[in-house]
């Protein structure tokens, strides 16, 4: 569950989050629960625009779909414009990534002092520079999963109506259709939910 890393990230009313990987299953998640958590601005990053733009019309103006493509200078200039100059945090939700390309991207695109939170996956080693790291006061966290009293405050946001859950796509299906919902299952991304009923 994203709300962990959105925690660790720090994550405040006002800032600039940057979300990696946000036409993902988690990632779009990251989204719904950073702008429930009254960040300012939250960037959505990734390569797939229409399911960026599908994510930004969910969640309205505070979401600034950002198209990245891997290419290390490009992405970063992307971000920045995205964020208006600097991010205040990053939260990195991709999954199994066979580049870190985005990720160190993200990471630059942070002020001084910005923490990136990372809660994804990568095939390869994410390659930090000490000299970016201590110049720009950077940290850089793993997150696996949250802390044990995360679903009730989760609860409580829904409760509250600060999280609108409204906008994610449920398919039900009855247990003989099992093999179905497994198929919509791999099939998911971004809002989608597949759930299983009696």
């Amino acid at each position: 569950m994203p709300f962990g890393g959105l925690q660790r990230a720090g994550l405040r009313g006002g800032d600039t989050i940057i979300v990696n990987g946000a036409t993902g299953y988690f990632a779009s998640g990251a989204v719904m629960l950073a702008i429930a958590m009254g960040a300012g601005r939250v960037i959505a990053a990734g390569r797939k625009e229409y399911a960026l733009e599908s994510v930004r019309a969910a969640f309205g103006p505070r979401v600034i779909p950002a198209v990245v493509t891997g290419e290390s200078d490009h992405d970063l200039a992307t971000l920045r414009k995205a964020a208006n100059g600097a991010a205040d945090v990053a939260l990195d939700l991709l999954g199994s990534a066979s580049s870190t390309s985005t990720t160190l991207s993200s990471l630059r695109a942070l002020k001084r002092g910005g923490r990136l939170v990372l809660m994804g996956s990568a095939e390869v080693p994410l390659q930090l520079s000490f000299r970016e790291m201590l110049a720009n006061d950077w940290e850089v966290v793993g997150q696996f999963m949250y802390d044990r009293i995360a679903p009730g405050q989760l609860a409580d946001l829904a409760a509250k109506g600060l999280l609108d859950l409204t906008q994610v796509k449920v398919k039900t299906f009855r247990l003989p259709e099992f093999k179905h919902a497994v198929d919509a299952a791999a099939a998911m991304q971004g809002l989608d939910l597949t759930a299983i009923v009696p």
